[in-house]
Formats: structure tokens, C-alpha cells, sequence
């Protein structure tokens, strides 16, 4: 069963900060006339795969009008992230029925972040490989019944924060390059870097909000340009 479209936006909108457009498509159904400038990067991919492709895409073009913006191709770059058009920075994220977009202007926004999961249980043999030894204490400290959709957690909101910061370093990195702290009571998280990640210097902390409702968790960050510099170190 799918998740209503209407409330996945919400939640969605709900971790970011107001002025970033958010649209949702289901991944499932494939568009009638997928940009040629997209469908090149996917050649041969299966059609899973190709669904979740296009629909993150028509969901993006969505809220890029949203924005009063022409609907723009986003084709992937040689990294596989989004190529955004220009005065444009976004973030896609889908699960097998969901896929959610959030874009904005740049000249506001240096980068955005946004994470769907499915809220189920990390497989265990993934927690070591996600999870600093710092969070798998904190981890062992949460309910017992709790502590694997912690741990997705934790995967869903080093997903969003590094989206979001990775307009800004252009670096490639691991799990255990970012150690979150999280706070159930207010639903925040903060990412802190273990060490520097190009012009990203260690000790900088991303904040981001998240949600867990209708069977999804939603992560979100987003890094204004008036914040960038401080990041940066510029």
C-alpha cells in the first residue's frame, strides 16, 4: 500500500525549512515521456530502477514550478548526483513506493538534503559499518525494541546530511566520516565531521529535523548560502 502523496509532502516539509519546494511521484508508475537529457544516464538499468529514476526526476521538475521555475532536465553527473540547472539546488530521495523531491533557489540554499526510508529495523550486520562506536553506545541505551530503527536512523540522517553538504566539499567519503548525536525529545539531530572533508573542516556540525510516521522515516537538512562560508571556513 502506498503512502498518501499528500502526507509524504508534508512530513517531508516538515524536517526542512520553509522555502524549498517539495513534490512527491510514486516510483512505481513510470512517466509517459521521460527527458531523453535523463534516460541517457540509465541505459540498460532495470525498470525498477528506471521507474525510481524518472519519477525522482518528474518529482523535482514538479517543484522546480512550484519555485515559478521552468521544468528543468536534471541529468546525472559523472559522480551520480543530480546535475541541477543553474540558480538551482535540490535533493531525491525514494523508497519502493514513495519518492520525494525538495528543491531551491540557489542564491539562497548551498545545499539541501532529504532522506525517505522505510521505518524498519537496520539489519544488524550493517551497524558496524554505519555506526560510530560512539553511536552504537548510544544505541545500547535506547529500548531494546527501539534500538534498529535507531540505527536507521542514524543511516537516514547521515544520507540527508551528507546530500547536503556534498554541493560544498565535492568529496566522496564513508559512514564513519560523519557521528551523530540525536534527541528524541525535539526530534533533532546533529551530524558533526570526524575530519576534514575538502574545504569542510573537522568539528563542523550539520543540524537537521526528522520524523518517523506512516511506516516512513524522513530526514532532512539544508545549509543556507548566509551559513555556507562559516562551513567552509571561507
Amino acid at each position: 500500500m502506498s503512502p498518501d502523496p499528500a502526507l509524504v509532502k508534508a512530513l517531508s516539509e516538515s524536517v526542512l525549512p520553509s522555502g524549498l519546494a517539495v513534490a512527491v511521484r510514486d516510483p512505481r508508475l513510470m512517466p509517459s515521456a521521460a527527458d531523453p537529457q535523463e534516460a541517457d544516464a540509465l541505459k540498460g538499468a532495470v525498470p525498477r530502477r528506471l521507474a525510481e529514476f524518472h519519477a525522482g526526476r518528474a518529482a523535482a521538475r514538479a517543484a522546480m514550478v512550484t519555485l515559478g521555475l521552468p521544468p528543468s532536465p536534471v541529468p546525472m553527473g559523472p559522480d551520480r548526483a543530480p546535475l541541477w540547472p543553474n540558480g538551482v539546488t535540490g535533493s531525491i530521495s525514494h523508497t519502493a513506493t514513495t519518492c520525494v523531491a525538495a528543491v531551491g533557489l540557489r542564491e539562497v540554499w548551498a545545499g539541501v538534503g532529504v532522506d525517505l526510508e522505510d521505518a524498519t529495523g537496520l539489519d544488524p550486520l550493517l551497524v558496524g559499518e554505519i555506526c560510530t562506536r560512539a553511536e552504537q553506545r548510544w544505541l545500547g541505551q535506547q529500548p531494546a525494541a527501539d534500538r534498529g530503527l535507531m540505527a536507521k536512523l542514524i543511516f537516514s540522517a547521515k544520507e540527508a546530511a551528507y546530500k547536503a553538504q556534498y554541493p560544498l566539499s565535492r568529496t566522496l567519503f564513508g559512514f564513519d566520516a560523519l557521528e551523530l548525536s540525536i534527541d528524541r525529545n525535539t526530534s533533532r539531530f546533529e551530524a558533526c565531521f570526524q575530519d576534514d572533508q575538502g574545504p569542510i573542516v573537522a568539528g563542523t556540525i550539520l543540524a537537521g529535523l526528522y520524523v518517523h510516521a506512516a511506516g516512513l522515516l524522513v530526514t532532512g537538512v539544508a545549509v543556507r548560502q548566509a551559513e555556507a562560508a562559516k562551513l567552509t571556513g571561507g
